[in-house]
């Protein structure tokens, strides 16, 4: 089973979607956590650790959770999916963009 954490700023919108929409994949489990202080579920060194693969919806959110989160992330991949804050909590388009964006990352159907 792998673990894939969704990070973006506020944890509403894009991580939460995020971990919504695959949270049903087989061989996945799914969680979402925000970057900002102001977050909904902000992002903890717990998090980092539970999760194989953290996948950020910007640049600078990797640049946050690397300084923030130096000890607890060790070597472990943090993926730059490059969706920007356009978009509304299950928005048909962010949809999409999230499926394309992580199909390289997704078992074999």
């Amino acid at each position: 089973m792998r673990r894939y954490l969704f990070v973006c700023g506020k944890n509403r919108l894009r991580s939460p979607t995020a971990e919504h929409l695959f949270s049903s994949v087989p061989g996945i489990e799914t969680l979402s956590a925000g970057i900002n202080r102001d977050a909904d579920e902000p992002l903890t060194d717990e998090l980092v650790v539970w999760a194989d693969i953290i996948f950020v919806m910007e640049r600078t959110h990797r640049k946050k959770v690397q300084t923030k989160h130096r000890a607890a992330l060790g070597d472990k991949r943090v993926v730059v999916l490059g969706i920007p804050d356009d978009y509304t909590f299950m928005e048909p388009a962010l949809v999409a963009l999230l499926r394309a964006k992580m199909r390289p990352w997704l078992p074999d159907a």
